[in-house]
């Protein structure tokens, strides 16, 4: 087959107009025989990941409302991709941004976010995601900057609702869709796929997953949280873990829509390990580059696949691209020098010059 491409059909006036609309694209080596499984691939999002979406409503949201005004600098804590997509969206309107993240998330985030203009504020990894909000806060009351608050604020789901959510439907217009299975995060993909697959596919099952040793819904505790709904304290059953994106320290308030309206029919725990490895198998056997979160996604769908039906279709959630995660444990052992394998190569024609 030789692939041939048109365009687009259109000109953008800015790199904010090329969120969304990304693409579904079938596992076809990873998943079992007899189920078919799909990835909604978020890092074909400008700034690569599924947090543009978020970061562009926060502003326009805030922007329509009035509680932003024009060159007013925004502030937000961030594990990585949601700063990196406020920092784009940043850019481009003309906003400054300051990003609090703790010193233990993959250094290419800061990186990214400061070559698009913004700042970065570092905080203990002890302090968890807990210190890098609590933070942040201190930074907006004492400069009269505006909070993002994504996981507070409705702009969050909201997004989701009138996008994700959408394209979802219009993918699988007239066609099979029994699951979606994904990660929470901030919650905001959850509770907006859950507003609008739940009401137009009753049918269909939501699963969403969290670390096996974070498992912070499945425990049963509710979340702390002072007057503004941010969290008051780091959530008990919380540890440490290598799915960056996922699962905080707490539960975030847009994700309590989904838990307290039922979006979801179940939970799917999974460990780093499996959560890396199968990052590892979607480059080697799909050619799909995704991140830790990405990986672990597809290693709960699996099992969820397992107890499937035959015939099932099931999708997932990507939510950004595995090169934001080179300093990681994702890329142990992935070596920029040449190995004894490759050497042999080299030197086995006669052109070497290495």
């Amino acid at each position: 087959m030789i692939y041939s491409t048109k365009g687009r059909g259109r000109r953008f006036d800015s790199i904010l107009e090329t969120i969304g609309d990304t693409p579904v694209v079938r596992l076809k080596r990873i998943a079992p025989k007899g189920v078919e499984i799909y990835a909604k691939f978020e890092a074909f999002n400008p700034a690569g990941s599924v947090k543009d979406r978020l970061a562009l409503n926060i502003i326009e949201a805030a922007e329509r409302e009035g509680r932003l005004q024009p060159g007013q600098t925004v502030v937000e804590a961030t594990s990585g991709n949601t700063g990196i997509g406020l920092a784009m969206v940043c850019a481009a309107k003309g906003y400054p941004l300051v990003i609090t993240m703790h010193d233990g998330f993959s250094v290419e985030r800061r990186q990214l976010m400061r070559m698009l203009g913004a700042k970065v504020v570092l905080t203990r990894k002890e302090d968890k995601a807990v210190g890098m909000v609590d933070k942040a806060r201190e930074l907006a009351e004492a400069n009269g900057w505006f909070l993002a608050h994504q996981f507070e604020t409705k702009d969050n789901a909201d997004i989701h609702e009138s996008t994700t959510a959408q394209e979802i439907l219009g993918d699988f217009d007239g066609e099979r869709l029994d699951h979606v299975v994904l990660g929470y995060g901030t919650g905001g993909t959850a509770t907006g796929l859950g507003r609008v697959l739940k009401d137009a596919r009753p049918d269909l099952k939501i699963t969403l997953s969290e670390p096996e040793n974070a498992a912070l819904v499945s425990s049963g505790t509710t979340q702390a949280r002072n007057a503004e709904g941010e969290p008051a304290e780091s959530h008990p059953s919380f540890a440490p873990h290598p799915v960056q994106g996922w699962t905080p320290d707490f539960i975030p308030l847009v994700l309590q829509e989904a838990l307290d309206k039922g979006y979801f029919d179940g939970l799917q725990p999974v460990t780093g390990p499996e959560s890396i490895a199968m990052s590892r198998r979607l480059a080697a056997e799909e050619g799909i580059l995704a991140g830790i979160s990405g990986g672990a996604s597809v290693a709960a769908a699996l099992k969820v696949a397992e107890q499937a039906p035959e015939g099932s279709v099931i999708l997932t959630i990507l939510p950004d691209t595995g090169e934001r995660y080179l300093s990681t444990p994702l890329f142990e052992g992935i070596n920029a020098e040449m190995d004894d394998e490759e050497m042999t190569l080299s030197q086995s024609t006669p052109g070497y010059r290495y």
